[in-house]
């Protein structure tokens, strides 16, 4: 796994390295990997502009221009300030005695002449709105990106929050702006990667993103980036001399009248396109049943007591369903109403295994009083959007949403660990956590933002809990899966008209690629 530390856990970890190693000497280290960066993607590069602020990207910045005067490239450093960090106005002497011409930026500054443009504006310390003059500067940066300029940013895009990556209107913003940060061609993490290169909007305004290692080990355990053998690590190796017991009996309880998709979404996942689990009870209202069977030939059916099209709280019938099962996922299409919050109970009481609790089911378990989930015999994984993280909170209806986006790992940690259960925060790029150890996966796409695509992911989590015992590596195995196999559906039928049920017909070849690669 690759590490990623929050913003707090940079700056100390950065604080520490500078009592062996002196900050002169880490800016030249980021200054050379970022000429490095730079020059593998432009080669020959005619000229740039590095754009400068005051702190530490700043110094980055002047060993950037200073490098490439002496690679020959012609290069002219624009800065915001005259304010310098010690290392940085060292930095800055020594490109001013290398020739660089070096002078302030302008209002309405035009940057587009310049084959390459180095954003060393703000780093990932900024927390505010933009205001003048960085405003004005990521403006300039960004024409220059529009008119053909590659776009380089130093540690994270100017604008960008290095902890939740959102970008907000600058206090300047012109009419009909939205949120400004530097779009870049590449990012160049100095350090270690922060949530911010991931979470969000970092998708949107980063082509492509690297990390720097410049010497600067984290003081404590930062959070991890899953890669693709860690995904495949929760796929134990099948024997000859094993059965369909060994790796589990699951139970996906949703579907209603109104949303029978669910839970047949959930199923085809889970059992048709084989993502591992031995066997798949199905349980649905009963009438729903002779329309999902034919899309669920590998899936045992359940029917279920029902009230007019919707699950009806039956004691008896959830424990003959549950009998023998080591995994369970509810929630998928059941509807709201005090029957789906009975049912959500009695599993929260009853069930012993791994319990996948998705959208109905969130709903239901945020209405509920005291702490179900505290009490909980299950080992619980909540599998929320952020309007959903929202409603377990309990925040305003207005406000709520933008406070989850304010601060999505911090809020999933706290919540995780307050309640005992494993939380997965879906997003652009997914939290998962539970409030120990935290981990980022970032791979899914625009197609996936589409109804379906959480059945399509319960299903997958549900299947992997059967033979996965760690509740966190199987959450986060499972949507890494989900998001690559979203990727290769998209690939196929473009983000527009990509449907849930496109991931699910390429899970196959995701999960082949990861258990016999």
């Amino acid at each position: 796994m690759i590490p990623v530390l929050s913003v707090d856990l940079m700056k100390r970890s950065d604080a520490r390295a500078c009592e062996t190693i002196p900050a002169r000497e880490l800016m030249e280290r980021a200054g050379e990997g970022m000429l490095r960066a730079l020059l593998d993607r432009m080669h020959p590069l005619p000229s740039a502009a590095v754009v400068c602020g005051s702190g530490s990207n700043a110094g980055d910045g002047f060993v950037l221009a200073r490098l490439l005067r002496e690679a020959g490239i012609p290069v002219a450093v624009f800065t915001l300030s005259d304010r310098r960090t010690e290392a940085g106005a060292y930095h800055a002497s020594l490109c001013a005695e290398a020739g660089v011409p070096i002078r302030p930026f302008e209002r309405g500054g035009d940057l587009t002449s310049f084959a390459a443009v180095a954003d060393c504006i703000l780093g990932i310390g900024f927390t505010r709105r933009l205001r003048a003059p960085a405003s004005d500067a990521v403006r300039a940066v960004n024409r220059a990106g529009e008119a053909g300029a590659f776009v380089l940013s130093a540690d994270i895009n100017s604008g960008l929050n290095g902890d939740n990556g959102l970008a907000f209107p600058a206090e300047d913003a012109e009419p009909g702006e939205g949120p400004l940060c530097v779009k870049s061609d590449l990012t160049v993490s100095v350090g270690g990667f922060k949530p911010g290169h991931f979470l969000s909007m970092a998708k949107d305004v980063m082509k492509e993103k690297i990390n720097l290692d410049i010497g600067i080990e984290p003081v404590a355990e930062p959070y991890h980036l899953m890669e693709a053998s860690d995904a495949a690590a929760a796929f134990p190796p099948r024997l000859n001399f094993s059965n369909k017991a060994d790796y589990g009996y699951c139970a996906l309880i949703g579907g209603s009248d109104r949303y029978s998709g669910a839970v047949r979404l959930a199923s085809l996942s889970c059992a048709a396109v084989r993502s591992g689990a031995g066997v798949v009870k199905t349980a649905a209202p009963a009438s729903l049943c002779p329309l999902i069977a034919p899309s669920i030939l590998e899936a045992t059916l359940f029917p279920m007591p029902e009230t007019e099209g919707r699950l009806r709280f039956d004691p008896d019938a959830l424990g003959e369903l549950t009998r023998g099962i080591r995994s369970a996922a509810f929630g998928m299409g059941v509807g709201p109403g005090p029957e789906t919050e009975k049912i959500a109970a009695w599993l929260l009481a009853h069930f012993e295994g791994a319990l996948v609790i998705d959208a109905d089911g969130l709903n239901a378990l945020s209405r509920m009083e005291g702490d179900p989930l505290r009490e909980s015999r299950a080992r619980v994984i909540l599998t929320p959007h952020v309007l959903e993280f929202a409603r377990l909170l309990h925040l305003p209806r207005e406000t709520g949403v933008v406070e989850v986006l304010s601060d999505p790992v911090g809020l999933a940690e706290r919540y995780a660990r307050d309640h005992g259960v494993t939380l997965l925060l879906k997003g652009p790029s997914t939290v998962i956590t539970d409030g120990e150890r935290t981990i980022l996966t970032d791979r899914g796409c625009p197609g996936m933002a589409t109804a379906g695509s959480g059945d399509v992911l319960s299903g997958v989590l549900a299947a992997v809990c059967g033979f996965c015992p760690d509740p966190v590596t199987a959450a986060a195995a499972s949507a890494w899966i989900c998001g690559a196999a979203g990727e290769l559906a998209e690939e196929d039928m473009g983000p527009v008209s990509m449907a849930a049920g496109d991931t699910v017909g390429k899970l196959p070849a995701v999960i082949r690629a990861l258990t016999c690669g």
